[in-house]
């Protein structure tokens, strides 16, 4: 019936296409716009959809799920002798599969109170999903320092190391015994010494990690005391803080001793006697009190030969030339022995 139907429209339709349009519309009557809406036949044409919707896709199912895990600590590294029975779920989602015994074994408050006293998890088997609030990158670098592993690979900004720090002694982990000088941590950590030599100390200040200071201390030899802030002060304390200034005001001191000596008059010669010597005295006195006046913790060698060997063009007689150049070696060796860090 349906089949019958649909001919008997389509004939009618392709009757105006088959046939000459002559029809006289003079005689139609005029019949008003909702009443030529109802034709006789009424023909349906179905509606297209929208140009700007998109096609229809299947939800994906559980097979296509992505999971994102650490290159580092994911369920089949070889890390640890048996396999992980913990899972971290970093802020941003990075799932961390790591051993129970060894972030208690390097914890003091069974790592900021997440984990139980002791691992009842069955070999093999995994425990619960712990949520962290530290994201990826700092937490890839406390599980590198609880592991006694390097993350220098993963080239982590200094920001990111100091903030790590912060998370390490919130999970109860010894700073000291992880960031030690023969820690993996403590070298990374030195290696940003050049380009954050103030903010390196002030953090290893805040944390009390003297191994730390020491040598980073050696690049602050050419910081201007003068323009430290009050909060980078603070952040210091006053222990390191005093030991900093103690340490430039030590070697000026040390400069000034060492320069203050002229060189050895030698024995009087037909040519030079003591008369003569002292004009290399009174020279050695000028140059000398050049560089004392300015004297800066940094100053290099280089600098100190460059003001005083010239002294020697001046001089006619080799006997003075020789102890010029005698003295300006022992000094040279003498401020190249004086400490340069804290």
């Amino acid at each position: 019936m349906s089949t019958c139907m649909e001919n008997t429209d389509w004939d009618f339709v392709l009757q105006f296409v088959s046939e000459p349009l002559e029809m006289e519309f003079s005689h139609v009557p005029e019949r008003p716009v909702a009443e030529r809406t109802h034709s006789a036949v009424p023909v349906q044409v179905p509606t297209p959809p929208d140009s700007f919707t998109s096609s229809p896709v299947d939800p994906p199912g559980e097979e296509d799920a992505l999971v994102s895990v650490s290159t580092t600590f994911f369920p089949g590294a070889n890390i640890c002798s048996h396999p992980p029975d913990l899972v971290l779920l970093s802020s941003d989602s990075i799932f961390f599969y790591v051993h129970t015994r060894a972030l208690l074994g390097v914890s003091q408050n069974n790592f900021g109170g997440l984990l139980p006293m002791s691992s009842k998890a069955t070999a093999g088997q995994l425990g619960p999903v712990l949520v962290v609030s530290e994201s990826s990158t700092i937490l890839n670098i406390v599980l590198h320092a609880v592991y006694d592993m390097t993350c220098s690979h993963y080239s982590p900004s200094f920001e990111s190391l100091a903030t790590a720090l912060s998370a390490l002694t919130d999970y109860g982990v010894s700073l000291k015994r992880h960031v030690g000088p023969s820690s993996a941590l403590h070298s990374l950590l030195l290696s940003h010494a050049p380009l954050y030599p103030l903010e390196l100390y002030a953090l290893a200040a805040s944390h009390d990690l003297y191994d730390l200071a020491v040598p980073t201390s050696s690049h602050l030899l050419s910081f201007s005391l003068a323009s430290l802030t009050d909060e980078m002060a603070d952040r210091i304390g006053a222990i390191y803080l005093k030991r900093l200034f103690f340490l430039h005001f030590g070697r000026a001191d040390a400069l000034k001793r060492l320069l203050l000596p002229p060189p050895h008059p030698h024995a009087p010669t037909n040519n030079c006697d003591f008369t003569e010597q002292k004009r290399l005295t009174r020279a050695w006195a000028l140059a000398s009190a050049y560089l004392a006046w300015d004297a800066r913790p940094d100053l290099s060698t280089n600098a100190i030969e460059s003001a005083l060997a010239p002294l020697g063009d001046q001089l006619s007689c080799e006997l003075c030339r020789k102890a010029l150049r005698d003295r300006l070696k022992t000094l040279i060796i003498q401020w190249s022995a004086v400490k340069r860090t804290i």
